[in-house]
């Protein structure tokens, strides 16, 4: 394989500009050379037709050096474009602790019961359904053929579209879940003033965790048009690249 789509794939997927040593580390193990100082060439020299192929005109995306490292970003003459993109961009979801916890009971237990999500949890959880309903991370799914005939609840598609899922055949193990939603959520999620009570993890065991304040169903704001103006006179970094877990 060439090694310029290795190295155009790890500055993509970098958070932050990765230097030049950390790019011949990563790369060693799959390409041949005769010593590391040859192998140090062969990465510069195809990083600097990286770099010069996407200074193109018709490419939107450059690779800058900062820092001491690389990292790519959207071209100068392309900020009115990206800056309309990000204004139209939905406002941040806001999940508490135990409103994460019964989604994640939702996603693999589906279809199923307010009484069966508090049953595994170890605490009531008819709270919080109504935020993930607002949210549209969940919906409902008929009602179970028992006493009092109980609203089954399930996933959505925007489920689906928030943790980049073909259908929920693709979930991941819990303890894998649980590493998605912090991943998906980091930007999104306000944990709840801690309270000193415990609450339950998804599995049904007690952890030592901050008890949730109430939910609501406001949602943050989306970008002001200042924050956007602020932004608008350098370049946008590239959103750090997905990768399935």
């Amino acid at each position: 394989m060439s090694l310029k789509p290795k190295l155009e794939a790890i500055i993509y997927a970098a958070e932050n500009p990765v230097t030049l040593e950390q790019i011949v580390q990563l790369v060693k193990e799959s390409t041949p050379a005769e010593n590391d100082t040859d192998l140090k060439s062969q990465v510069r020299a195809s990083l600097e037709e990286l770099v010069s192929e996407c200074a193109s005109a018709d490419r939107g995306i450059e690779i800058r050096q900062v820092a001491g490292g690389y990292r790519m970003a959207t071209k100068p003459e392309q900020h009115d474009v990206v800056r309309a993109f990000a204004k139209s961009l939905k406002p941040p979801i806001r999940l508490s602790l135990p409103a994460l916890e019964t989604l994640a009971v939702i996603a693999y237990k589906q279809p199923v019961t307010v009484p069966e999500i508090s049953e595994i949890r170890g605490v009531d959880s008819s709270g919080v359904i109504g935020t993930l309903l607002d949210r549209k991370l969940i919906t409902t799914a008929g009602r179970k053929a028992v006493i009092g005939r109980p609203i089954l609840y399930k996933t959505t598609k925007e489920f689906l579209l928030r943790f980049g899922l073909k259908d929920v055949s693709e979930l991941p193990s819990m303890e894998e879940f649980e590493k998605l939603v912090a991943e998906s959520f980091q930007s999104d999620l306000y944990p709840a003033e801690a309270s000193g009570g415990p609450a339950a993890g998804a599995s049904g065991e007690q952890a030592p965790v901050a008890e949730a304040a109430p939910e609501t169903s406001e949602q943050s704001p989306g970008p002001s048009a200042s924050e956007v103006n602020e932004i608008s006179d350098q370049p946008v970094e590239a959103p750090a690249g997905r990768t399935h877990e």
